[in-house]
Protein backbone atom coordinates (compact mmCIF):
# COMPACT_ATOMS: atom_id res chain seq x y z
CA UNK A 1 0.00 0.00 0.00
CA UNK A 2 3.04 2.29 0.19
CA UNK A 3 2.15 5.68 1.64
CA UNK A 4 -1.36 4.47 2.40
CA UNK A 5 0.06 1.78 4.69
CA UNK A 6 1.95 4.37 6.70
CA UNK A 7 -1.16 6.52 6.95
CA UNK A 8 -3.37 3.65 8.06
CA UNK A 9 -0.94 2.33 10.62
CA UNK A 10 -0.74 5.87 11.98
CA UNK A 11 -4.50 5.77 12.65
CA UNK A 12 -4.28 2.46 14.51
CA UNK A 13 -2.69 2.25 17.96
CA UNK A 14 0.67 0.56 18.32
CA UNK A 15 -0.73 -1.97 20.82
CA UNK A 16 -3.48 -3.02 18.43
CA UNK A 17 -1.08 -3.49 15.54
CA UNK A 18 1.29 -5.49 17.73
CA UNK A 19 -1.46 -7.93 18.75
CA UNK A 20 -2.45 -8.48 15.11
CA UNK A 21 1.14 -8.97 14.02
CA UNK A 22 1.83 -11.48 16.81
CA UNK A 23 -1.30 -13.52 16.07
CA UNK A 24 -0.47 -13.74 12.35
CA UNK A 25 3.33 -13.89 12.68
CA UNK A 26 3.53 -11.13 10.07
CA UNK A 27 4.48 -7.44 10.27
CA UNK A 28 2.26 -6.14 7.44
CA UNK A 29 -1.30 -5.17 8.38
CA UNK A 30 -2.97 -6.24 5.14
CA UNK A 31 -1.14 -9.55 4.94
CA UNK A 32 -1.74 -10.17 8.65
CA UNK A 33 -5.48 -9.83 8.20
CA UNK A 34 -5.44 -12.13 5.16
CA UNK A 35 -3.59 -14.80 7.16
CA UNK A 36 -6.06 -14.55 10.04
CA UNK A 37 -9.02 -14.76 7.63
CA UNK A 38 -7.71 -18.11 6.42
CA UNK A 39 -7.05 -19.31 9.98
CA UNK A 40 -10.61 -18.41 11.01
CA UNK A 41 -12.17 -20.65 8.35
CA UNK A 42 -11.94 -23.72 10.61
CA UNK A 43 -13.50 -24.49 13.99
CA UNK A 44 -10.09 -25.00 15.59
CA UNK A 45 -8.79 -21.77 14.05
CA UNK A 46 -11.75 -19.77 15.32
CA UNK A 47 -11.39 -21.28 18.78
CA UNK A 48 -7.68 -20.53 18.91
CA UNK A 49 -8.20 -16.91 17.85
CA UNK A 50 -11.00 -16.59 20.42
CA UNK A 51 -8.54 -17.61 23.17
CA UNK A 52 -6.21 -14.86 21.94
CA UNK A 53 -9.09 -12.35 22.05
CA UNK A 54 -8.45 -11.21 18.49
CA UNK A 55 -12.03 -10.12 17.81
CA UNK A 56 -12.00 -6.98 20.01
CA UNK A 57 -8.66 -6.07 18.41
CA UNK A 58 -10.26 -6.21 14.95
CA UNK A 59 -13.17 -4.08 16.19
CA UNK A 60 -10.64 -1.50 17.39
CA UNK A 61 -9.16 -1.33 13.90
CA UNK A 62 -12.60 -0.83 12.39
CA UNK A 63 -13.39 1.96 14.83
CA UNK A 64 -10.07 3.64 14.10
CA UNK A 65 -10.71 3.69 10.35
CA UNK A 66 -14.44 4.40 10.26
CA UNK A 67 -14.26 8.18 10.13
CA UNK A 68 -11.14 8.53 7.99
CA UNK A 69 -11.35 10.75 4.93
CA UNK A 70 -9.13 8.31 2.97
CA UNK A 71 -12.05 6.11 2.04
CA UNK A 72 -10.42 4.07 -0.69
CA UNK A 73 -7.42 2.78 1.21
CA UNK A 74 -9.51 2.38 4.38
CA UNK A 75 -12.10 0.35 2.54
CA UNK A 76 -9.53 -2.25 1.58
CA UNK A 77 -8.63 -2.80 5.24
CA UNK A 78 -12.24 -2.51 6.43
CA UNK A 79 -13.23 -5.19 3.92
CA UNK A 80 -10.54 -7.51 5.31
CA UNK A 81 -11.67 -6.74 8.84
CA UNK A 82 -15.28 -7.59 7.99
CA UNK A 83 -14.25 -10.86 6.35
CA UNK A 84 -12.26 -11.75 9.46
CA UNK A 85 -15.13 -10.81 11.80
CA UNK A 86 -17.53 -12.82 9.64
CA UNK A 87 -15.33 -15.91 9.88
CA UNK A 88 -14.63 -15.46 13.60
CA UNK A 89 -18.38 -15.33 14.37
CA UNK A 90 -19.36 -18.31 12.21
CA UNK A 91 -20.78 -20.49 14.97
CA UNK A 92 -18.09 -19.69 17.54
CA UNK A 93 -19.94 -18.78 20.76
CA UNK A 94 -16.94 -17.16 22.43
CA UNK A 95 -16.36 -14.79 19.53
CA UNK A 96 -20.08 -14.05 19.21
CA UNK A 97 -20.21 -13.19 22.90
CA UNK A 98 -17.15 -10.97 22.57
CA UNK A 99 -18.74 -9.24 19.56
CA UNK A 100 -21.77 -8.28 21.62
CA UNK A 101 -19.73 -7.38 24.71
CA UNK A 102 -17.54 -4.95 22.75
CA UNK A 103 -20.48 -3.28 21.01
CA UNK A 104 -19.66 -4.89 17.68
CA UNK A 105 -23.14 -4.32 16.29
CA UNK A 106 -22.86 -0.55 16.66
CA UNK A 107 -19.31 -0.55 15.28
CA UNK A 108 -20.26 -2.48 12.12
CA UNK A 109 -23.49 -0.54 11.62
CA UNK A 110 -21.59 2.71 11.87
CA UNK A 111 -19.55 1.69 8.83
CA UNK A 112 -22.63 0.51 6.95
CA UNK A 113 -24.25 3.90 7.50
CA UNK A 114 -21.19 5.91 6.48
CA UNK A 115 -20.27 7.33 3.11
CA UNK A 116 -17.95 4.39 2.59
CA UNK A 117 -20.83 2.21 1.44
CA UNK A 118 -20.96 4.16 -1.79
CA UNK A 119 -17.61 2.72 -2.79
CA UNK A 120 -18.93 -0.74 -3.54
CA UNK A 121 -21.34 -3.50 -2.51
CA UNK A 122 -18.56 -5.80 -1.34
CA UNK A 123 -17.93 -3.92 1.89
CA UNK A 124 -21.65 -3.79 2.67
CA UNK A 125 -22.09 -7.48 1.87
CA UNK A 126 -19.31 -8.54 4.22
CA UNK A 127 -20.58 -6.21 6.94
CA UNK A 128 -24.06 -7.71 6.62
CA UNK A 129 -22.54 -11.19 6.74
CA UNK A 130 -20.93 -10.27 10.06
CA UNK A 131 -24.34 -9.25 11.41
CA UNK A 132 -25.98 -12.34 9.91
CA UNK A 133 -23.58 -14.72 11.65
CA UNK A 134 -24.14 -12.90 14.92
CA UNK A 135 -27.92 -12.84 14.50
CA UNK A 136 -27.77 -16.63 14.76
CA UNK A 137 -26.26 -16.34 18.25
CA UNK A 138 -29.54 -15.56 20.01
CA UNK A 139 -32.05 -12.99 21.18
CA UNK A 140 -29.59 -10.46 22.60
CA UNK A 141 -27.69 -10.20 19.35
CA UNK A 142 -30.92 -9.98 17.36
CA UNK A 143 -32.24 -7.23 19.61
CA UNK A 144 -29.04 -5.21 19.24
CA UNK A 145 -29.09 -5.50 15.45
CA UNK A 146 -32.78 -4.61 15.20
CA UNK A 147 -32.36 -1.56 17.42
CA UNK A 148 -29.47 -0.29 15.30
CA UNK A 149 -30.96 -0.77 11.84
CA UNK A 150 -34.78 -0.79 11.95
CA UNK A 151 -36.20 0.89 9.97
CA UNK A 152 -33.93 3.56 8.45
CA UNK A 153 -30.81 1.43 8.24
CA UNK A 154 -32.62 -1.46 6.57
CA UNK A 155 -34.23 0.89 4.04
CA UNK A 156 -30.95 2.54 3.08
CA UNK A 157 -29.23 -0.84 2.70
CA UNK A 158 -32.09 -2.20 0.58
CA UNK A 159 -31.88 0.84 -1.67
CA UNK A 160 -28.32 -0.06 -2.65
CA UNK A 161 -30.07 -2.38 -5.10
CA UNK A 162 -27.44 -5.09 -5.52
CA UNK A 163 -27.69 -8.86 -5.51
CA UNK A 164 -24.61 -9.01 -3.28
CA UNK A 165 -26.39 -7.15 -0.48
CA UNK A 166 -29.91 -8.53 -0.93
CA UNK A 167 -29.22 -12.03 0.36
CA UNK A 168 -27.42 -11.17 3.62
CA UNK A 169 -29.83 -8.31 4.30
CA UNK A 170 -32.81 -10.66 4.02
CA UNK A 171 -31.01 -13.19 6.22
CA UNK A 172 -30.41 -10.59 8.93
CA UNK A 173 -34.03 -9.39 8.87
CA UNK A 174 -35.55 -12.87 8.79
CA UNK A 175 -33.31 -14.23 11.55
CA UNK A 176 -34.04 -11.25 13.78
CA UNK A 177 -37.79 -11.78 13.28
CA UNK A 178 -37.95 -15.57 13.37
CA UNK A 179 -39.53 -16.55 16.66
CA UNK A 180 -40.45 -12.95 17.42
CA UNK A 181 -43.99 -12.23 16.20
CA UNK A 182 -43.81 -8.59 17.29
CA UNK A 183 -40.92 -7.87 14.94
CA UNK A 184 -42.71 -9.57 12.07
CA UNK A 185 -45.71 -7.36 12.80
CA UNK A 186 -43.44 -4.33 12.55
CA UNK A 187 -42.49 -5.44 9.03
CA UNK A 188 -46.07 -5.33 7.83
CA UNK A 189 -47.11 -2.08 9.48
CA UNK A 190 -45.94 1.51 9.37
CA UNK A 191 -42.28 1.92 8.42
CA UNK A 192 -41.91 -1.81 7.94
CA UNK A 193 -43.76 -1.62 4.63
CA UNK A 194 -41.10 0.71 3.30
CA UNK A 195 -38.42 -1.83 4.26
CA UNK A 196 -40.22 -4.69 2.51
CA UNK A 197 -41.12 -2.65 -0.57
CA UNK A 198 -37.51 -1.55 -1.06
CA UNK A 199 -36.25 -5.11 -0.64
CA UNK A 200 -38.67 -6.38 -3.31
CA UNK A 201 -37.78 -3.53 -5.67
CA UNK A 202 -34.07 -4.25 -5.28
CA UNK A 203 -34.49 -7.99 -5.75
CA UNK A 204 -36.68 -7.37 -8.79
CA UNK A 205 -33.99 -5.32 -10.54
CA UNK A 206 -30.81 -6.95 -9.22
CA UNK A 207 -31.88 -10.51 -8.44
CA UNK A 208 -31.13 -12.72 -5.45
CA UNK A 209 -29.36 -16.03 -4.94
CA UNK A 210 -30.48 -17.51 -1.63
CA UNK A 211 -33.81 -18.44 -0.07
CA UNK A 212 -33.98 -15.72 2.61
CA UNK A 213 -36.15 -13.45 0.45
CA UNK A 214 -38.57 -16.31 -0.17
CA UNK A 215 -38.72 -17.07 3.56
CA UNK A 216 -39.58 -13.44 4.28
CA UNK A 217 -42.24 -13.18 1.57
CA UNK A 218 -43.76 -16.55 2.42
CA UNK A 219 -44.18 -15.52 6.04
CA UNK A 220 -45.53 -12.04 5.38
CA UNK A 221 -47.59 -12.52 2.20
CA UNK A 222 -48.92 -16.05 2.72
CA UNK A 223 -48.77 -17.02 6.40
CA UNK A 224 -49.73 -13.54 7.59
CA UNK A 225 -52.00 -12.94 4.54
CA UNK A 226 -50.44 -9.53 3.87
CA UNK A 227 -50.09 -9.94 0.09
CA UNK A 228 -52.75 -7.32 -0.77
CA UNK A 229 -51.00 -4.63 1.26
CA UNK A 230 -47.48 -5.32 -0.02
CA UNK A 231 -48.76 -5.57 -3.59
CA UNK A 232 -50.31 -2.12 -3.27
CA UNK A 233 -47.01 -0.69 -1.95
CA UNK A 234 -45.30 -1.76 -5.17
CA UNK A 235 -47.36 0.42 -7.48
CA UNK A 236 -45.60 2.77 -9.84
CA UNK A 237 -43.32 5.34 -8.27
CA UNK A 238 -41.81 8.53 -9.67
CA UNK A 239 -44.23 8.82 -12.59
CA UNK A 240 -43.52 12.23 -14.21
CA UNK A 241 -46.12 14.83 -13.38
CA UNK A 242 -48.80 15.06 -16.03
CA UNK A 243 -47.92 11.72 -17.65
CA UNK A 244 -50.94 9.62 -18.50
CA UNK A 245 -50.74 5.83 -18.71
CA UNK A 246 -53.32 4.29 -20.99
CA UNK A 247 -52.02 0.79 -21.74
CA UNK A 248 -53.58 -2.11 -19.90
CA UNK A 249 -50.04 -3.25 -19.12
CA UNK A 250 -49.51 0.00 -17.23
CA UNK A 251 -51.99 -1.09 -14.57
CA UNK A 252 -49.23 -3.16 -12.98
CA UNK A 253 -45.58 -2.55 -12.20
CA UNK A 254 -42.73 -4.97 -12.90
CA UNK A 255 -42.16 -5.16 -9.15
CA UNK A 256 -45.72 -6.34 -8.61
CA UNK A 257 -45.26 -9.01 -11.27
CA UNK A 258 -41.98 -10.04 -9.63
CA UNK A 259 -43.68 -10.43 -6.25
CA UNK A 260 -46.27 -12.77 -7.76
CA UNK A 261 -43.51 -14.70 -9.52
CA UNK A 262 -41.72 -15.37 -6.22
CA UNK A 263 -44.95 -16.37 -4.47
CA UNK A 264 -45.80 -18.70 -7.36
CA UNK A 265 -42.40 -20.36 -6.99
CA UNK A 266 -42.88 -20.70 -3.23
CA UNK A 267 -46.25 -22.39 -3.64
CA UNK A 268 -44.99 -24.70 -6.36
CA UNK A 269 -41.99 -25.73 -4.27
CA UNK A 270 -43.89 -26.16 -1.00
CA UNK A 271 -47.33 -27.30 -2.11
CA UNK A 272 -47.77 -29.54 0.91
CA UNK A 273 -46.49 -27.06 3.49
CA UNK A 274 -47.85 -23.58 2.69
CA UNK A 275 -51.47 -22.76 3.46
CA UNK A 276 -53.13 -19.92 1.56
CA UNK A 277 -55.94 -18.06 3.28
CA UNK A 278 -59.30 -17.31 1.73
CA UNK A 279 -58.50 -13.59 1.62
CA UNK A 280 -55.26 -14.12 -0.29
CA UNK A 281 -56.91 -16.57 -2.72
CA UNK A 282 -59.71 -14.12 -3.49
CA UNK A 283 -57.23 -11.27 -3.87
CA UNK A 284 -55.22 -13.27 -6.42
CA UNK A 285 -58.44 -14.14 -8.26
CA UNK A 286 -59.22 -10.43 -8.35
CA UNK A 287 -55.80 -9.74 -9.89
CA UNK A 288 -56.43 -12.46 -12.45
CA UNK A 289 -59.73 -10.91 -13.48
CA UNK A 290 -58.21 -7.44 -13.64
CA UNK A 291 -55.25 -8.58 -15.73
CA UNK A 292 -57.38 -10.35 -18.36
CA UNK A 293 -57.58 -7.04 -20.20
CA UNK A 294 -54.07 -7.62 -21.57
CA UNK A 295 -55.52 -10.29 -23.88
CA UNK A 296 -57.24 -7.57 -25.90
CA UNK A 297 -53.95 -6.36 -27.33
CA UNK A 298 -51.55 -9.23 -26.59
CA UNK A 299 -49.39 -10.78 -29.28
CA UNK A 300 -48.61 -14.49 -29.34
CA UNK A 301 -46.03 -15.04 -26.63
CA UNK A 302 -42.56 -16.03 -27.77
CA UNK A 303 -41.46 -17.31 -24.37
CA UNK A 304 -42.81 -18.66 -21.14
CA UNK A 305 -42.99 -16.74 -17.88
CA UNK A 306 -41.61 -14.25 -17.11
CA UNK A 307 -42.48 -12.57 -20.39
CA UNK A 308 -41.01 -9.17 -19.57
CA UNK A 309 -44.42 -7.49 -19.76
CA UNK A 310 -45.88 -6.65 -16.36
CA UNK A 311 -49.53 -7.18 -17.29
CA UNK A 312 -48.88 -10.52 -18.97
CA UNK A 313 -46.78 -11.70 -16.04
CA UNK A 314 -49.43 -10.68 -13.50
CA UNK A 315 -51.97 -12.63 -15.57
CA UNK A 316 -49.70 -15.67 -15.79
CA UNK A 317 -48.48 -15.78 -12.20
CA UNK A 318 -51.91 -15.13 -10.72
CA UNK A 319 -53.09 -18.06 -12.85
CA UNK A 320 -50.31 -20.38 -11.64
CA UNK A 321 -50.87 -19.34 -8.03
CA UNK A 322 -54.56 -20.19 -8.36
CA UNK A 323 -53.62 -23.46 -10.04
CA UNK A 324 -51.48 -24.48 -7.07
CA UNK A 325 -53.97 -23.24 -4.47
CA UNK A 326 -56.59 -25.46 -6.06
CA UNK A 327 -54.16 -28.39 -6.15
CA UNK A 328 -53.41 -28.35 -2.45
CA UNK A 329 -56.26 -30.55 -1.27
CA UNK A 330 -55.24 -33.21 -3.78
CA UNK A 331 -51.65 -33.45 -2.55
CA UNK A 332 -52.67 -33.21 1.10
CA UNK A 333 -55.38 -35.84 1.02
CA UNK A 334 -58.47 -33.69 0.39
CA UNK A 335 -58.14 -31.44 3.40
CA UNK A 336 -61.19 -29.36 4.27
CA UNK A 337 -59.47 -25.97 4.30
CA UNK A 338 -58.26 -26.33 0.70
CA UNK A 339 -61.70 -27.59 -0.35
CA UNK A 340 -63.30 -24.52 1.20
CA UNK A 341 -61.01 -22.16 -0.76
CA UNK A 342 -61.77 -23.90 -4.06
CA UNK A 343 -65.50 -23.92 -3.39
CA UNK A 344 -65.45 -20.21 -2.62
CA UNK A 345 -63.55 -19.54 -5.85
CA UNK A 346 -66.14 -21.60 -7.72
CA UNK A 347 -68.92 -19.60 -6.09
CA UNK A 348 -67.21 -16.42 -7.29
CA UNK A 349 -67.40 -17.57 -10.91
CA UNK A 350 -63.91 -18.85 -11.57
CA UNK A 351 -65.12 -21.77 -13.73
CA UNK A 352 -67.29 -19.59 -15.94
CA UNK A 353 -64.40 -17.21 -16.49
CA UNK A 354 -61.88 -19.97 -17.26
CA UNK A 355 -64.17 -21.64 -19.80
CA UNK A 356 -64.81 -18.26 -21.45
CA UNK A 357 -61.09 -17.56 -21.71
CA UNK A 358 -60.29 -21.01 -23.03
CA UNK A 359 -63.06 -20.76 -25.62
CA UNK A 360 -61.85 -17.34 -26.77
CA UNK A 361 -58.32 -18.58 -27.50
CA UNK A 362 -57.32 -19.62 -30.98
CA UNK A 363 -57.14 -23.43 -31.32
CA UNK A 364 -53.89 -25.26 -30.45
CA UNK A 365 -51.25 -25.14 -33.17
CA UNK A 366 -51.88 -28.69 -34.40
CA UNK A 367 -55.56 -27.91 -34.91
CA UNK A 368 -54.86 -24.47 -36.41
CA UNK A 369 -52.89 -26.21 -39.13
CA UNK A 370 -55.88 -28.41 -39.92
CA UNK A 371 -58.17 -25.38 -40.10
CA UNK A 372 -55.84 -23.30 -42.23
CA UNK A 373 -57.13 -24.78 -45.48
CA UNK A 374 -60.69 -23.67 -44.66
CA UNK A 375 -59.56 -20.14 -43.79
CA UNK A 376 -57.65 -19.91 -47.04
CA UNK A 377 -60.70 -20.94 -49.04
CA UNK A 378 -62.99 -18.09 -47.99
CA UNK A 379 -60.53 -15.62 -46.47
CA UNK A 380 -62.26 -15.69 -43.10
CA UNK A 381 -60.36 -14.24 -40.14
CA UNK A 382 -61.78 -15.27 -36.81
CA UNK A 383 -61.27 -13.04 -33.79
CA UNK A 384 -59.74 -15.70 -31.52
CA UNK A 385 -56.95 -14.61 -29.19
CA UNK A 386 -53.38 -15.94 -29.09
CA UNK A 387 -51.73 -17.20 -25.91
CA UNK A 388 -49.89 -14.20 -24.39
CA UNK A 389 -47.07 -16.48 -23.18
CA UNK A 390 -46.06 -20.04 -23.94
CA UNK A 391 -48.03 -22.14 -21.48
CA UNK A 392 -51.08 -19.94 -20.90
CA UNK A 393 -53.51 -22.51 -22.33
CA UNK A 394 -51.82 -25.31 -20.38
CA UNK A 395 -52.01 -23.36 -17.10
CA UNK A 396 -55.69 -22.59 -17.71
CA UNK A 397 -56.47 -26.25 -18.38
CA UNK A 398 -54.47 -27.27 -15.31
CA UNK A 399 -56.45 -24.91 -13.09
CA UNK A 400 -59.74 -26.25 -14.44
CA UNK A 401 -58.52 -29.80 -13.86
CA UNK A 402 -57.61 -29.01 -10.26
CA UNK A 403 -60.95 -27.33 -9.63
CA UNK A 404 -62.96 -30.34 -10.80
CA UNK A 405 -60.88 -32.92 -8.91
CA UNK A 406 -63.46 -35.00 -6.98
CA UNK A 407 -65.98 -32.14 -7.01
CA UNK A 408 -69.15 -33.25 -8.73
CA UNK A 409 -70.72 -29.80 -8.61
CA UNK A 410 -67.73 -28.41 -10.52
CA UNK A 411 -67.91 -31.29 -13.02
CA UNK A 412 -71.63 -30.62 -13.49
CA UNK A 413 -71.04 -26.91 -14.01
CA UNK A 414 -68.75 -27.63 -16.95
CA UNK A 415 -71.42 -29.84 -18.52
CA UNK A 416 -74.11 -27.21 -17.95
CA UNK A 417 -71.89 -24.61 -19.60
CA UNK A 418 -71.26 -26.88 -22.60
CA UNK A 419 -67.57 -27.04 -21.78
CA UNK A 420 -66.91 -30.76 -22.18
CA UNK A 421 -66.07 -30.60 -25.89
CA UNK A 422 -63.87 -27.60 -25.29
CA UNK A 423 -61.83 -29.50 -22.71
CA UNK A 424 -61.59 -32.59 -24.91
CA UNK A 425 -60.06 -30.34 -27.53
CA UNK A 426 -57.14 -29.62 -25.19
CA UNK A 427 -55.84 -33.23 -25.22
CA UNK A 428 -53.34 -32.53 -28.00
CA UNK A 429 -49.71 -31.57 -28.24
CA UNK A 430 -49.12 -27.87 -28.79
CA UNK A 431 -45.80 -26.22 -29.53
CA UNK A 432 -46.98 -23.07 -27.75
CA UNK A 433 -48.03 -24.98 -24.63
CA UNK A 434 -45.58 -27.61 -23.39
CA UNK A 435 -47.31 -30.56 -21.63
CA UNK A 436 -50.76 -29.40 -22.75
CA UNK A 437 -51.68 -32.96 -23.75
CA UNK A 438 -50.77 -34.32 -20.32
CA UNK A 439 -52.71 -31.63 -18.49
CA UNK A 440 -55.63 -32.03 -20.90
CA UNK A 441 -55.83 -35.76 -20.18
CA UNK A 442 -55.59 -35.05 -16.44
CA UNK A 443 -58.39 -32.51 -16.71
CA UNK A 444 -60.69 -34.81 -18.71
CA UNK A 445 -59.99 -37.66 -16.31
CA UNK A 446 -61.06 -35.49 -13.37
CA UNK A 447 -64.05 -34.22 -15.33
CA UNK A 448 -65.38 -37.75 -15.93
CA UNK A 449 -64.38 -39.44 -12.67
CA UNK A 450 -67.51 -40.54 -10.80
CA UNK A 451 -69.79 -38.52 -13.10
CA UNK A 452 -72.08 -40.68 -15.26
CA UNK A 453 -73.79 -37.65 -16.80
CA UNK A 454 -70.48 -36.33 -18.17
CA UNK A 455 -69.50 -39.77 -19.46
CA UNK A 456 -72.81 -39.98 -21.26
CA UNK A 457 -72.20 -36.64 -23.03
CA UNK A 458 -68.86 -37.90 -24.31
CA UNK A 459 -70.37 -41.22 -25.42
CA UNK A 460 -73.12 -39.49 -27.40
CA UNK A 461 -70.87 -37.27 -29.50
CA UNK A 462 -71.83 -37.52 -33.16
CA UNK A 463 -69.32 -37.84 -35.97
CA UNK A 464 -69.79 -35.38 -38.83
CA UNK A 465 -66.44 -35.70 -40.61
CA UNK A 466 -63.05 -35.94 -38.99
CA UNK A 467 -59.36 -35.16 -39.22
CA UNK A 468 -56.91 -37.66 -37.79
CA UNK A 469 -54.59 -36.49 -35.00
CA UNK A 470 -52.19 -39.26 -33.92
CA UNK A 471 -51.51 -37.69 -30.51
CA UNK A 472 -55.04 -38.42 -29.31
CA UNK A 473 -55.69 -41.77 -30.96
CA UNK A 474 -54.60 -43.57 -27.79
CA UNK A 475 -57.46 -41.85 -25.97
CA UNK A 476 -60.03 -43.41 -28.31
CA UNK A 477 -60.84 -39.96 -29.65
CA UNK A 478 -60.32 -38.03 -32.85
CA UNK A 479 -60.56 -34.46 -34.08
CA UNK A 480 -63.73 -33.39 -35.86
CA UNK A 481 -63.99 -30.17 -37.90
CA UNK A 482 -67.47 -28.67 -38.07
CA UNK A 483 -68.06 -27.72 -41.72
CA UNK A 484 -70.22 -24.72 -40.82
CA UNK A 485 -68.30 -23.12 -37.96
CA UNK A 486 -64.88 -24.50 -38.95
CA UNK A 487 -64.32 -25.14 -35.24
CA UNK A 488 -62.45 -28.26 -34.21
CA UNK A 489 -63.61 -30.64 -31.49
CA UNK A 490 -62.77 -34.11 -30.28
CA UNK A 491 -65.15 -37.04 -30.52
CA UNK A 492 -64.94 -40.66 -29.45
CA UNK A 493 -64.12 -43.29 -32.04
CA UNK A 494 -67.10 -45.70 -32.43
Amino acid sequence: MGGDAVYLEHLISEDTLQLIFEASNCSNLEKSLEILIQNAKTDSGRSKLASKRILPVVLNIVQSLTHSSHHHCCNDILSLCFKLLRNLCAGEAANQGSFLEHNGVAVVCSVLRSEAVSLGPGLVRWGLQVLANNSLAGKQHQHAIWEELYPVGFVSLARLGTKETCDPLCMVIYTCCDGNSERFKQLFSGDGWLVMAEIVRSASSAGFGEDWLKLLLSRICLEESQLPELFSKLQFVDVPQGEVTTSKDDEFSLEQAFLLQILSEILNEQLRDVTVSMDVALFVFGLFKKSIGVLEHAMRGKSGLPSGFAGVDVLGYSLTILRDICAQDGVRGNREDANDVVDVLLSHGIMELLLFLLGSLEPPAIIRKGLKQFENQDGSNYSSKPCPYKGFRRDTVALIGNCVYRRKHAQDEIRHRNGILLLLQQCVTDEDNPFLREWGIWCVRNLLEGNDENKKVVAELEIQGSADVPEITALGLRVEVDQKTRRAKLVNVP
